[in-house]
């Protein structure tokens, strides 16, 4: 009787649930005061009680962001009447809903940080990403949605990439919570341009003034766009929002499911600065894939409440860095020899990084949330971006299956493969052991020992015999220069380098140096040392937390790599041909 009896209750319960719904109103009376309001309408959720939770992290930033700090004044109602309401924890409400079915959650969200992946609002526009807008009801995050947006009084324009359901109003739908939050809203009275790329219609909302040619822009956009979708052999989207802010500091980009927004210098639409914008645009797309669809496990369906670990962010972002490169070259906006710039430059840049050798691409993933976005003065000695060590790692797989392969494959290849056996066809995240035996697969050889070194531990790549693969020579030279090891502004020590004068020397972050061998500093601490040589012996007068004290310790040379590249000789290959082919 009991199974029988919670059989029925299930039922009942799912049928309940069905009924019941959660839409959202964000309505914006005092820009000027950086406050965003938002409704919440809760419809045939008959409960006692109904708790509902502010996400404290954005997808796609690996940081918790505690957004439910800006929230202001929240109070809910009952058929128009107040009810009791009671935080239980930093991000979570409590209604005393008693039963009823139609309640109202007002609140206030204070606005004032324009990045990427937060929310800003002020007299001249408004942007939010809904993660740190909206409360989520943890039964009904799977539901569809609605939104409604009423802008500022002289405010003409709504940029989104939801789908609009109201033909006389700002009003929209979502799938679920998680296609909301992950639909920015660019508010405002901007400029709006569209073009049409790889078969599909893609909008542009432009904030700020800048020095951009919309004529240039849909022409190089809509060539990117192309370069990426060709990887895939298909474009998941019917239509898509690039939502671009010009400002005096730009803030990157953040990827989401059918859209992005990019923030760069306004003054950014020229020469190389022009080419890494569209870079920008090449890594931002190419989550559409590899993020938003090819993803780990992990990530998806979220857990807004708390950190989503993987150690798969090398690939994630790592190969998409590789490829906002490559792509360039294969769109014709790079020349070979700009793209191997960029390629040797990403060796250079973790071949003289100290925390290379302390840190493995697949535990500079997984510590994302710890060390990743909360960068310090010793993070340089002890930790690596995966985004710049993935992208090497991308480089190397590149060649190696394609030399495997005898040109018959590619690292675009195991990109397909995880989009149509993960995303189409099972509908999941992989792991990293499943990540591995992919790339094997289309390789056609044991990676084992690649993985243990390289991406799980911090061994130094063969770069002279896998660019041999493509008849191009990698030469290595090795630099000693006398320096004290240490970047110093203002006269402040801002971090020091492991193994150099001053680390052993001593010296330590946040001195303050006032003197040099008996000399006041007035200038780079840099001007003194060019007229030392090796094993002299340096005298410092520093202030540590204004207590004067002095060090003194020899100078000696460090030793930095330099890689460069060159083709070879030997005419073009199959494995040349293979990985730098144009569209």
């Amino acid at each position: 009787m009991t199974r029988i009896f919670c059989f029925i209750f299930s039922i009942l319960f799912f049928q309940y649930l069905q009924a019941a719904s959660v839409d959202y109103e964000v309505s914006m009376t005092k820009p000027h005061t950086h406050y965003f309001e938002v409704t919440m309408h809760i419809t045939d959720l008959k409960k006692e009680f109904i708790d509902i939770q502010m996400p404290t992290w954005a997808p796609g930033s690996y940081l918790i962001r505690e957004f439910s700090r800006n929230v202001e004044g929240l109070k809910a109602t009952a058929n128009e009447k107040e009810i009791e309401t009671k935080k239980l924890n930093k991000n979570t409400w409590r209604l005393f809903s008693k039963n009823t079915t139609n309640i109202k959650v007002t609140y206030a969200v204070y606005a004032f940080e324009l990045s990427v992946r937060t929310s800003f609002i002020d007299a001249t526009h408004g942007y939010f990403n809904g993660t740190s807008l909206f409360m989520f009801i943890n039964e009904l995050k799977n539901k569809r949605t609605t939104l409604k947006i009423n802008p500022y009084k002289d405010w003409k324009k709504v940029s989104t990439s939801l789908k609009k359901i109201s033909s006389d109003e700002f009003k929209y739908e979502a799938a679920n919570f998680d296609v909301l939050v992950d639909s920015p809203v660019e508010i405002g009275n901007h400029e709006t341009f569209s073009f049409n790329a790889a078969g599909v219609l893609h909008h542009v909302a432009m904030y700020g003034e800048g020095n951009y040619d919309v004529d240039k822009l849909k022409t190089d956009m809509a060539k990117v766009i192309e370069a990426c979708t060709a990887v895939f052999g298909e474009n998941p989207n019917k239509e898509y929002t690039f939502i671009i802010h010009n400002l005096t500091t730009g803030s990157g980009g953040l990827e989401h499911l059918e859209s992005t927004t990019l923030q760069v210098n306004r003054w950014t639409y020229q020469g190389d600065d022009y080419k890494a914008f569209l870079s920008l645009v090449a890594h931002e797309y190419f989550h559409l894939w590899n993020v938003k669809r090819i993803r780990p496990d992990v990530l998806g369906p979220f857990d807004y409440n708390n950190e989503n670990y993987t150690d798969l962010l090398w690939v994630m972002e790592g190969f998409t860095s590789y490829y906002d490169e490559l792509l360039l070259y294969r769109a014709g906006i790079y020349s070979e020899d700009e793209i191997l710039r960029k390629l040797i430059g990403s060796i250079n840049n973790i071949e003289n990084q100290p925390g290379n050798k302390v840190m493995s691409a697949a535990d500079a993933s997984f510590n994302a949330w710890i060390k990743g976005y909360r960068p310090d003065e010793n993070s340089y000695n002890t930790s690596i971006s995966y985004y710049t060590k993935g992208a090497v790692i991308a480089n190397m797989l590149d060649l190696i299956i394609v030399n495997a392969t005898k040109g018959e494959k590619s690292l675009d290849d195991v990109m397909k493969y995880l989009y149509q056996e993960y995303y189409k066809k099972q509908n999941r995240g992989f792991n990293s052991k499943e990540m591995q035996q992919v790339v094997e697969k289309i390789a056609g050889i044991n990676l084992t020992d690649f993985f243990k070194k390289y991406v799980n531990g911090t061994e130094t790549f063969d770069y002279k015999t896998i660019f041999s693969y493509a008849n191009f020579d990698v030469n290595v030279s090795e630099r000693s220069r006398l320096t004290l090891g240490a970047t110093v502004k203002n006269n402040v020590v801002k971090n020091v380098v492991r193994n150099s004068p001053a680390y052993d020397g001593g010296l330590s972050v946040n001195d303050e140096i006032i003197a040099v061998n008996g000399f006041r500093v007035n200038n780079d601490i840099n001007d003194f040392i060019s007229g030392f040589n090796e094993n002299d012996t340096i005298s410092l007068i520093i202030s540590r937390d204004n207590l004067i004290q002095g060090l003194k310790f020899p100078l000696f040379n460090t030793m930095s790599t330099n890689y460069s590249i060159s083709r070879n000789n030997s005419t073009e290959n199959e494995v040349s041909k293979k990985w730098l082919k144009k569209l």
